[in-house]
Parts: C-alpha cells; structure tokens; sequence
C-alpha cells in the first residue's frame, strides 16, 4: 500500500504546509539591491571623474576630448582658493569652538542621564532631525539682518552657525562612548582619594574619550566644509565657503566644477584615513 500523498490532520483541520523559500532567491535579490545601489552611489563620482578631465562637456552623456588643464585653472583661479580658505578656516573653529563646548556639555548630559533625567540628551539626540538647516539659516537672517544686530554675512556668524549645526553630531559620538566606557567606577574611587570633580574631568574622562573626540571631530570638520544650505543664506560675498562657489561654477565651467568636486572627494578620503589610522594608532 501506498503512503498518502494527504495534509496530516490535526483534531480534523488539514495543516497547511508553507512552501520552502530557497536560500538562494533572497540571497540573489539582496545581491541586486546591493548592486543597485552600488552604481546609484558610484555613478555620479564616476561622471565627476570623467568630466574633470574632459574638455567640452555641453548637452551629451559623457564629455568630449581629454584634458588636465581644469585641475591647473582651478589652482590658479582665486575665488576657489578664497572659498577654500573660508571653508577650512571656519572648520578649524568650528572644531575648536564645538571641543570646548561639546566635551563638558557631553559629560554634564551623561550624568543627568544616569540620575534619570535623560530629557535633555533625547532632545540633543534629535536636534539634526528636528530643526533642519533650513529653520536655522531663515532664524539667523531675521536675528542677524536688522540693526540691533548686524551681523549677516560676517565670519563669526559663520561659525556659530557651523557649530550650532554639527554639535549635535560631535555630543552624540562623546554620549554614546561615556555609555560603553563606564566610567562611574574609576570616578568613585578617584573621589574617595580626594580628587575633585574637575580633576577627575581631566584626568579620567577626558583621556578616555580621546578616540571618540577625534573621530568627532573629523567628523564635525567634514560636515562644516561641505555644509552649504545655511551657508548660502547668511554669508557675505566676503566669506563665501567651499561649496557656494561650487554651486556657482557648475552654471559656467562645468570642468573645473567637476575638478573642485574631485579635489574635495580626495580631502574627504584623506581625512577618512587619516582619521582611522590615527584612532588605530592610539588604541
């Protein structure tokens, strides 16, 4: 006799057998995806290498002709080496101005955390969701244009700005390292040997939070110099980063826009290695 071919009955209900999906399909969709979005990530660079080294790229797919001589106008053309100055300046500040600021912030919002007062850390947590770059610039043009304040399109304004803008981004790195450190520990015994909040600050905390500070920083120096939508809405002729001369290049001399583009991807992979390197090293 046969076997039957039948569902199994449980109590008289057939149970229903779900078919098998096979390994292979999802891991082939999710090599698709990956590949999709491989080339939506790497097209564009690819299209700025091409066209930084084009000679005429008017109304066509790809560029005509081969050239190098976008890279030497681009050094020898002083708006980009101004913009360029004004971008890097203000990411130093920006820098300095957000470690002196953000470090003690950081530690102050870790204990009212661990008190049970974590309002104040979930809102610095949203700021870069909540308030979008746009709410700001159009906050500091109503602040900054009047006459009370006349401060629209100086250069500290500009870096206020920054720093307002990627402070959330540096706490958020020095938070979530205060949390996997545990340093409660080590802070309780340095203050039964009688040392002082501030002494414990500079001799517990702050070496233990010298990757995450780094690597923040790096972080908080990238986001400066390709910021641009607060930029373009509160500087001055006089102070126009990195990517507002950009912008503007691109409606003329589509060559060199591709070869400063070029030259910012390259800073940005240097600083990326620099900064992976240089966490490695202290570790």
């Amino acid at each position: 006799m046969h076997p039957s071919t039948a569902p199994a009955l449980a109590d008289g209900v057939p149970i229903r057998r779900n078919k098998a999906v096979r390994p292979g399909a999802w891991r082939f969709v999710l090599q698709a995806l990956v590949a999709v979005f491989g080339v939506y990530l790497l097209l564009p660079i690819a299209l700025l290498l091409i066209g930084s080294v084009g000679q005429s790229w008017t109304n066509t797919l790809l560029p005509s002709g081969f050239t190098g001589h976008w890279f030497a106008d681009l050094a020898a053309n002083g708006s980009f080496t101004r913009a360029f100055g004004v971008s890097l300046m203000v990411a130093l500040a920006c820098c300095a101005l957000n470690a002196v600021v953000g470090l003690p912030l950081a530690y102050a919002l870790h204990h009212r955390a661990q008190a049970g007062r974590g309002v104040a850390t979930r809102i610095v947590m949203l700021m870069p969701v909540g308030v979008p770059a746009l709410t700001l610039g159009f906050g500091y043009i109503a602040i900054f244009s009047g006459d009370t304040l006349p401060w629209m399109g100086t250069l500290p304004l500009m870096i206020a700005a920054h720093a307002v803008l990627t402070l959330p981004y540096l706490l958020q790195t020095l938070l979530s390292d205060l949390r996997h450190l545990g340093l409660e520990r080590l802070e309780a015994c340095a203050a039964t040997l009688g040392a002082t909040p501030l002494r414990q600050f500079f001799t517990i905390v702050l070496p233990n939070l010298r990757h995450s500070l780094f690597s923040g920083l790096v972080m908080v120096a990238a986001l400066s110099i390709g910021e641009f939508q607060v930029s373009n809405l509160i500087a001055g002729f006089r102070y126009r980063n990195y990517p507002i001369v950009l912008l503007q290049a691109f409606y003329g001399a589509s060559g060199m826009a591709c070869a400063a583009t070029v030259v910012l991807l390259v800073l940005a992979v240097v600083a990326t290695l620099v900064s992976v390197s240089t966490v490695q090293r202290l570790k």
